[in-house]
Order: C-alpha cells, then sequence, then structure tokens
C-alpha cells in the first residue's frame, strides 16, 4: 500500500477549543504549530484523518501520537474504532493534555469526542454534542457518523459484535467496499461467518440441512430477521433491542456470509450451492441484494430458498427434523 503524505496543509488559520479540562479538539493547522502545542502542554495528539502528521510532529519527544486513516464520508467505518479511541484519550489525559484533530476539527475529530464523552458521561448522542457545541460551535459530524454514533449509544458506549444492528453495519460496509473493488477486502473479512457444519465450541443447536443431503448449511443464529415490506437497514434501532416479538416473514431466508459460499469474497454475486451436493440453495448479490416475496428489500443479500433447505433441532446428538 503506497504510504500517504501530508503536505496539503491548507486548513485554515489555527483552530482550537479546550472541551473539557485537557481535552482538545482542534484543527490540522493547530495539530501542526509547535508553538501552539507547548503553549498548551499538549502531550497526545489524536490524528482522524486521510494522511498522518509528518515527521515533524510525529518525532516530537514529548509528544505521543495515534492515527486512524478515516475520510470525511458518511459510509466510512469509524464506529469500529471509538473503544480505541477512548482508550488513547482516557490514557493520554491521565498523563496529560490531548488534542483530537481531522483537517478542520468539524466532522471526524468532533464524532471522536461525542463518542468519548457519551461513554465517559454516559449520556446519549444528543446530550454529548449539546455539551461538544458549547465549547466549539462548528463541529458538526457529518449523517453517517451521526448514525454510527447513535449505534454506538445503542450498544451502551462499547463495541458488541454480536449486535445484530452492528453487523448490519459492518455488512453495509463491506457492501460499499465490494461495490468499488470487486471483491471482499481484508478489512472487512470479519464479516464472513465460520462454517456451522464445523463448529465444535458450542455449536447451536437450530440448524438448516440442505434438503438433498442432509449437510448443515447455517444456523439459526446466521439468519437475518426481516419485517415485510421494509428496507432492512443498520441505522434502524430496533436491531439492537429484542426483536423477538416482531412479526418476522419467513418467506425466504436471509443468513450472513458463510465461509463455504463458494466465490463469496471474490465476486459480486453468484448462486449458493451446497458445498457437498452441489445442489442450488439460494443465492446472493454484494451491491444489488435481493427482494423477498413480502415486499422486503435486503442489500447486500445472501439467501436460501426455504424449500430447499430443512430446519432441524439436535439435541444431545439426536437429531429432530422439523
Amino acid at each position: 500500500m503506497k504510504k500517504l503524505l501530508r503536505e496539503d496543509f491548507d486548513a485554515g488559520p489555527i483552530s482550537i477549543n479546550e472541551i473539557e479540562p485537557g481535552l482538545w479538539l482542534g484543527n490540522l493547522t493547530a495539530a501542526l504549530d509547535v508553538r501552539l502545542i507547548e503553549k498548551y502542554s499538549i502531550t497526545h495528539i489524536l490524528t482522524v484523518d486521510s494522511c498522518p502528521l509528518p515527521s515533524n510532529i510525529l518525532m516530537l519527544p514529548s509528544v505521543t501520537t495515534k492515527f486512524f486513516q478515516i475520510s470525511d464520508l458518511p459510509y466510512e467505518d469509524l464506529i469500529s474504532h471509538l473503544d480505541e479511541t477512548y482508550d488513547f484519550i482516557s490514557q493520554g489525559l491521565e498523563k496529560g493534555n490531548v488534542l483530537i484533530h481531522c483537517y478542520f476539527g468539524m466532522s471526524r475529530s468532533a464524532a471522536v469526542v461525542t463518542a468519548f464523552l457519551m461513554r465517559k458521561h454516559s449520556i446519549n448522542c444528543e446530550k454529548a454534542l449539546e455539551r461538544l457545541k458549547q465549547q466549539r460551535s462548528v463541529v458538526g459530524p457529518n449523517i453517517g457518523f451521526y448514525n454510527q454514533l447513535r449505534l454506538y449509544e445503542a450498544m451502551n458506549f462499547k463495541i458488541d459484535k454480536s449486535n445484530l444492528q452492528f453487523r448490519l453495519f459492518r455488512l453495509r460496509v463491506a457492501a460499499n467496499q465490494v461495490s468499488k473493488v470487486k471483491i471482499v477486502p481484508q478489512s472487512c473479512l470479519d464479516i464472513i461467518k465460520p462454517d456451522p457444519a464445523l463448529l465444535t465450541v458450542r455449536p447451536n443447536p437450530r440448524v438448516y440441512r440442505c434438503k438433498n443431503c442432509r449437510r448443515i448449511v447455517a444456523a439459526a443464529n446466521d439468519l437475518l430477521p426481516h419485517t415485510k415490506n421494509e428496507k432492512l437497514s443498520w441505522k434502524d434501532n430496533k436491531w439492537s433491542a429484542d426483536y423477538s416479538g416482531l412479526d418476522l416473514c419467513s418467506s425466504t431466508y436471509f443468513i450472513e456470509p458463510l465461509t463455504w459460499i463458494n466465490s463469496i469474497t471474490q465476486s459480486e454475486s453468484g448462486k449458493i450451492t451446497c458445498p457437498k451436493c452441489k445442489a442450488k440453495l439460494g443465492s446472493y448479490n454484494w451491491v444489488m441484494g435481493s427482494q423477498c416475496s413480502c415486499g422486503a428489500r435486503v442489500s447486500p443479500s445472501f439467501y436460501l430458498v426455504p424449500s430447499k433447505v430443512d430446519y432441524s433441532v439436535i439435541v444431545q446428538n439426536i437429531q429432530r427434523t422439523v
């Protein structure tokens, strides 16, 4: 990967504000000013930008730096880094003063500081943003980051990879990448779930089998629920709550991507065939998605045709087919 360098220092005049004692939020120009860093006794700098700081700042002996390469675009994955940014800021405040910045100090860095305030004070997104704007009125995270902050709130301010809403978000991030580069990038491979037929540690007893050869092709917790006539969206907070009482549709079995699905990481779309007998079970499409007969739209989509699989419950190694 080509190393990115910060050579365009045109983020306007110095702009910096103290949000809480020792916690500073500013623009790139502020982060590049050595005299300002010394004036405010900055000991830690967190960069949330497309490029890292230049070497003259990175080499300052009295400053610890951390860089997250994130563009100011609504579909960028900021939330996955929020636990790490929280730890860096917290540890920095224990030792000195922390400056968080992006290019203009308005969106990316503001979202990171908002998340920090949410978790530190156990307050919701709106209250944290209001508190931030009292000290720096120009902040305004883009709509994608704002929705990610609402998801962070729904997860009680810590990343929960088992949370359905978060998993839907990560699927959306991967789909955006596939639409650009035609394959699932390394950074998104965590969304490909293991083969349920090979799980030996606490396997889910509720499974779906190929009707033709009885091979396990999915576990119950691999299914993505949807309701009639909806567009399944990661922005819907009901998927962070108990959705067992919802009227869920079962006309189509939408699932999360699984390792056994042929070419799942190398193609935008394709057929899903049983890995054992090669019977056609369904299809997948990272970019266009699919529509259920109930009217619901799911994108990206990976689905099994109900008539091609059987639901089974395994109890103490005894299979009961339903």
